[in-house]
């Protein structure tokens, strides 16, 4: 079998994703957060350091994120990430608004 490139997020997408993650996980470093992005998705979805981080900047700027500096596993100094009580409610309008646009593209693609 041929290797396949990670696919293109639609515009986004990361930060939901993102959202959703720390929903699930608490807090986390970047790396954390990538990692289980790729987990999650079986391997399907990567992101790299040049999308992440400005999307979990972003996230700050809104105040869906938080971040506070403290030691990772291998003893080095990350930023860990929180979900805020307003990013769970971002989430919660993101998740719709997707849900949405994923069932209009279904419909525009069974017909």
């Amino acid at each position: 079998m041929g290797t396949h490139e990670p696919p293109d997020l639609l515009p986004g997408t990361l930060d939901l994703l993102i959202l959703k993650i720390l929903h699930r996980g608490g807090d986390m470093h970047g790396y954390g957060i990538a990692q289980e992005l790729k987990r999650a998705s079986d391997e399907v979805l990567q992101v790299g350091e040049s999308s992440l981080y400005p999307a979990l900047q972003r996230l700050m700027l809104q105040g869906w994120v938080k971040g506070e500096w403290g030691v990772s596993d291998n003893n080095r100094r990350a930023r860990f990430y929180t979900l805020t009580a307003a990013g769970k409610k971002r989430l919660a309008h993101e998740r719709e608004e997707f849900d949405r646009i994923i069932m209009a593209i279904h419909r525009v693609l069974a017909t």
